[in-house]
């Protein structure tokens, strides 16, 4: 089987976070339903799963529509942690990156219990369980066990595929029936893959003034290797 090919998204071409560009799969159902929640267990949500499983697109999601606000792990040491408690509502994307330095870990023992005291909400997201985390404060490590935790799986082929019918038919593309059973072995397999190689096969068609088709991704792959 042929590796996977990785292709970076374009500057100009973000990966979308919306609602509407995030496609349900049984192995994030439970996840979406969690966040459609209004309340949950202590007020804590922990989302685990490998890279690309859509654990960041979720977070935008429930961000966007809670108002709450989004940061990455590695720089709560530094926050205003007063200001994101007044907030109500917190996501941590790379949650585990507190683990690094004890003020990262002191931070989200404190914005934690700020956040519970006005029964305010935390959304943390992490590849590995807390357990693998490395974390040095007790206090933290079991306030953190007790969240409610939703596993997310890679995304499969079924998943992938619809995810790749949706980003070509959102940008009004046109494209032959053996394209994504072609893209599906090759491709970097994730979400952000996915959108990756939509937008570049995309501009690359637009470049050649050519439909996409499968041998114009036979050559993007094939210039993506040999740029490696």
């Amino acid at each position: 089987m042929p590796r996977p090919t990785q292709i970076h998204m374009p500057l100009d071409l973000p990966a979308s976070h919306t609602r509407d560009s995030f496609v349900p799969a049984p192995c994030n159902a439970r996840a979406l339903a969690m966040l459609d929640q209004p309340e949950w267990p202590a007020g804590k949500l922990m989302l685990g799963g490998p890279e690309g499983s859509g654990k960041t697109h979720l977070l935008h999601i429930w961000a966007t529509e809670t108002g709450a606000t989004l940061m990455q792990g590695d720089a709560l040491a530094h926050a205003d942690l007063a200001a994101l408690a007044r907030g109500g509502a917190v996501a941590i994307d790379d949650a585990a990156a507190v683990a690094r330095t004890a003020q990262g870990q002191t931070a989200l023992f404190h914005l934690h219990n700020m956040l519970a005291e006005q029964r305010g909400r935390l959304l943390l997201a992490a590849r590995l369980p807390v357990r693998d985390w490395g974390l040095s404060l007790p206090d933290l490590a079991s306030r953190l066990a007790a969240c409610a935790h939703v596993p997310l799986a890679a995304p499969d082929d079924t998943l992938l595929a619809a995810v790749l019918t949706k980003l070509f038919a959102d940008r009004q593309v046109r494209i032959p029936d053996n394209l994504i059973p072609f893209l599906l072995p090759r491709m970097e397999r994730s979400l952000a893959g996915a959108q990756a190689i939509v937008a570049q096969l995309d501009a690359e068609a637009l470049a050649r003034k050519k439909p996409i088709s499968r041998n114009l991704a036979a050559d993007v792959m094939q210039s993506s290797f040999d740029l490696e």
